[in-house]
Formats: C-alpha cells, structure tokens, sequence
C-alpha cells in the first residue's frame, strides 16, 4: 500500500513539476530552466543527504555497469520533454501520453529483463491494459 500511495504522489509532484518548469522556461529559457531543476534538485538531495544519509558518495564508483550512473542525464532530457510537451500540449494531454509512454517502455523492459530487471513472463492481462489505456488516449484526444 506504500508503495501504491508513493506513487501516486509521484505522479501528483511530475504533474505539477512540469507546469512550473514550463512557466520558468517562458521567463528564462529552456537550458537555463532545465539547469535550475537539476541545480535545486542537487541542493535538495544534498540538504537531505546530509540530514538523514551520509551514504559514502564514494560508492558510486562501485556502480556497474557504468552506464547505470546516466540517470541524472537522462533526467536532464525528461525536463527537456516535459517542459516541450506540456507547452505544445497542455498538462493534462502531455501528461497522459507520458504516461502511457512510461507504461509501454516499462513492460517492455519487464518483458525483456534489460537494465539487470528479472525478466518477466507476458501476461495478456498487463496487455489488454496497456491497450486500453490506448483506447484512453483516442478518447481523451477526440474531439
């Protein structure tokens, strides 16, 4: 049930995230924008780092494989398309393809055991969702 809830207020703070990252972007422009979300997001981790963690930062150096450690870059590009998606299409319709997109790209990741993740066997259950979220998106788009 953790879990369940954490996610949603996952989902709640990306929402709001990308409408103010989008408003920043209008004032400031998009790298300077995309560099302060990563600026004050560093801040952050590392006010809470400091309070609750003092994990080694020396143990990234243990990561493998290497490429794990793009995430921060990769968190870069989902700011970038955010911010562009949520200008060219709203919040409620860019969310909801990120969404589906994020849904569809993790099955398949599931399905395929990639990034070290246990392959998962194909349930035509999860399918049927993804397909119905699909059928979502049509109707939402439809006008």
């Amino acid at each position: 049930m953790t879990g369940f809830i954490i996610a949603l207020i996952s989902g709640a703070l990306m929402s709001v995230q990308g409408v103010f990252n989008t408003q920043v972007t209008k004032t400031a422009g998009m790298w300077v924008s995309n560099m302060w979300v990563q600026f004050s997001a560093f801040i952050v981790c590392l006010f809470v780092w400091a309070a609750m963690g003092r994990e080694p930062v020396g143990e990234l150096l243990h990561v493998h494989p290497r490429y794990m450690l793009l995430g921060g870059a990769i968190g870069a590009g989902i700011t970038w398309t955010v911010i562009r998606s949520m200008d060219a299409l709203g919040p409620a319709k860019a969310a909801l393809l990120i969404v589906i997109a994020q849904l569809i790209v993790a099955y398949l990741i599931e399905l395929m055991g990639l990034f070290g993740v246990d392959k998962q066997p194909f349930e035509l259950k999860k399918a049927a969702g993804l397909l119905l979220a699909l059928v979502g998106i049509a109707i939402f788009q439809w006008k």
